[in-house]
């Protein structure tokens, strides 16, 4: 237990110092599940360690969120609390970190109506436009890292005896996050090096677009002029470095938003809501989301894609290769932040701003003229394997391989 703790201890530390790079006097805000208080406790105490002026916590309980979804009448999700919107934009412009703790049940609310579900995201997505213009920005610095808990625990390690499946999926956190070496913050700076190196990389090339072929995929994605590859850190608007995802494997661009064309599979299951999207396939004509195929949950799919015009397209474009250190874990986690970690994955609906030149400092009618997509939401699905290969075409219509069976080509 003391060894459990200290690790804590070390995670706690690396999120306030790594993950928002909290500054004197700066406000955090925490999204919590009381599930995860004891992280959330060390957080508070590093945070203010680091001389945080305040530390709010917003608190979740998933019975609470279930029996909500189940008892509460639909028009009880079709409006978002104006109170919770008010107070999170205004802690956005008053400069608050953000720190998102997720540790659901991925088949928390399995057999609730999708209906609930769909009015829900809907709703708060158009309630929280402007903060999530700040954050896709990166106005300010966010983070999302993990807890584990026991339905989550649960999903992914089934056959573990019960004692045993929390505590291993706690260790699979610290493993992934780097806890797990002797100076966390020194090798997470040492690891967006070598991220931001192969971003770019592919920056010198700025391909026009990117061609994907594996079972089930035949995909050309358009990049925008000036396209700009991210990997790892990002900066806020004062400067300061933060880190976006925590564990993160990946480098990552935005589509042009009509530039898409042909179909893609899913390659692992996408955790959304509550629920468990699986085997699923999109299929696209000029940028736009024409047909949706799944094995399991296609309603919940075909609810996201018609959250609004803008969620018919893609926003993201994330390479991962297939050797990364997730995805040869081996461990199925039923969780975005971890699974699109593993794996080449692409983004329904908003893009980031800053993936094109200058475009955190762009207008919204001036990043939809160069193709950057916007929409109420942002949902990552996985779609890479080691049988996966990508070639970038240039401009001058040259092919040159950028992944070969779900690895670099260079």
């Amino acid at each position: 237990m003391a060894k459990f703790n200290e690790k804590l201890d070390k995670y706690a530390e690396l999120i306030v110092k790594v993950g928002v790079n909290v500054q004197p006097n700066q406000k955090v805000v925490i999204a919590s599940s009381i599930e995860s208080a004891p992280l959330t406790r060390l957080i508070t105490k590093h945070a203010f360690q680091v001389g945080a002026l305040d530390v709010i916590v917003n608190w979740a309980d998933e019975g609470i969120t279930l029996e909500r979804y189940k008892e509460a009448p639909l028009s009880v999700f079709e409006t978002a609390p104006k109170y919770r919107v008010e107070e999170r934009t205004e802690l956005a412009k008053e400069n608050a970190c953000f720190i998102s703790i997720v540790s659901e049940d991925p088949d928390l609310l399995k057999g609730v109506s999708g209906e609930k579900i769909a009015a829900n995201q809907k709703a708060m997505g158009q309630a929280l436009t402007e903060f999530r213009e700040l954050t896709m920005s990166n106005t300010i610095s966010w983070t999302v890292v993990a807890a584990a808990s026991i339905g989550w625990a649960q999903k992914v390690f089934p056959d573990l005896p019960l004692e045993k499946q929390v505590p291993t999926l706690w260790e699979t956190i610290f493993e992934t996050t780097r806890i797990n070496t002797d100076n966390p913050i020194e090798t997470w700076k040492n690891h967006d090096a070598t991220l931001n190196a192969k971003a770019n990389e592919l920056n010198g090339k700025q391909f026009k677009t990117l061609h994907y072929t594996a079972p089930g995929t035949d995909l050309y994605i358009g990049l925008p002029e000036d396209h700009v590859w991210v990997g790892a850190g990002s900066y806020n608007a004062k400067g300061h470095e933060f880190m976006a995802n925590m564990p993160t494997e990946e480098v990552f661009c935005c589509a042009e938003k009509t530039s898409v064309q042909g179909y893609v599979s899913s390659t692992k299951p996408l955790s959304y809501s509550g629920n468990v999207i699986d085997n699923f396939k999109l299929t696209f004509e000029n940028g736009r989301i024409s047909n949706v195929e799944a094995e399991k949950g296609k309603e919940i799919l075909q609810d996201l894609v018609n959250t609004d015009e803008g969620s018919h397209y893609l926003g993201e474009v994330a390479l991962v290769p297939d050797p990364s250190p997730i995805s040869q874990s081996g461990i199925l986690f039923y969780n975005t932040l971890f699974d699109e970690n593993a794996s080449n994955h692409l983004a329904i609906g908003s893009a980031y701003a800053f993936n094109i030149k200058n475009g955190e400092n762009m207008s919204r009618a001036e990043l939809d003229a160069r193709g950057v997509n916007t929409s109420l939401t942002h949902v990552d699905f996985m779609i890479g394997s080691d049988k996966m290969n990508i070639d970038g075409i240039t401009k001058s219509g040259e092919t040159i391989p950028v992944f070969r069976n779900g690895d670099w080509a260079f």
